[in-house]
């Protein structure tokens, strides 16, 4: 399970906060540090340096300059934030952590340090996840957010994985595969003019991928989609 399960980290602002993080995987024997866009050069030697016996986990890293690129091989994405939102996704607790199929390839994604994750990069995920704090002082730092998640995690890692009633034949989709039926579904919708007015483009496709992103497609599925998003253009 732990080769399951990776962390990543969305614009981090600080080398010491990144290797704090790399230092919190390696503690409850996870492997997977995934970065996006940082600030700071990566690898540097202060991340090095705070990261103390974690260098290979930092050596190890993936870093990534699109959140899409970065998520497009890992099945369930679990976005950490600090408030509730107000959008048509699911909020877990750390206690339905248990619910999770960690035998699928699960990513927890952390925002910067200055911003957190906008509703935009939310869109992306099929679960946000809320960690219990004081409600009038609910910031949390990257790293102790990050350790807080990682040892619930690896404190249900010897449990059994909740089981699926679905048949073995079936096959989940991937974020890559979705990502490309919905990058055919987009593209006919810009050929057809939907996105109107233009400014509210972004929007509506953060809605859209609210949409496909938390529904569980299979593979094949996702192909019947794409095939019809396809059929719509051959038809104009």
């Amino acid at each position: 399970m732990n080769n399951n399960i990776f962390f990543i980290l969305h614009k981090p602002q600080l080398s010491e906060n990144i290797g704090a993080c790399a230092r919190a995987i390696k503690n409850f024997n996870f492997k997977k540090l995934v970065l996006i866009n940082p600030k700071p050069i990566f690898p540097n030697d202060k991340i090095l340096a705070t990261s103390v016996g974690a260098k290979d986990i930092i050596n190890q890293s993936k870093n990534y300059d699109s959140l899409e690129k970065a998520i497009n091989k890992i099945d369930i994405i679990i976005a950490t934030s600090a408030r509730f939102r107000n959008k048509n996704i699911k909020h877990i607790n750390l206690d339905d952590l248990k619910k999770i199929n960690f035998k699928k390839k699960i990513g927890f994604l952390f925002g910067s340090e200055a911003s957190g994750l906008s509703n935009d990069e939310i869109s992306y995920a099929n679960y946000t996840l809320q960690i219990p704090t004081n409600p009038d002082f609910k910031s949390l730092n990257l790293s102790h957010s990050l350790i807080i998640i990682a040892q619930y995690v690896a404190s249900i890692n010897k449990l059994k994985s909740v089981p699926f009633r679905k048949s073995k034949k079936v096959k989940s989709a991937s974020k890559k595969e979705i990502q490309s039926m919905l990058s055919i579904c987009i593209k006919n919708l810009d050929e057809i003019n939907f996105f109107r007015p233009k400014e509210k483009r972004p929007k509506m496709l953060e809605n859209l991928r609210n949409i496909f992103y938390k529904m569980d497609l299979s593979d094949k599925e996702t192909r019947i989609l794409s095939g019809v998003f396809a059929s719509l253009s051959k038809k104009r």
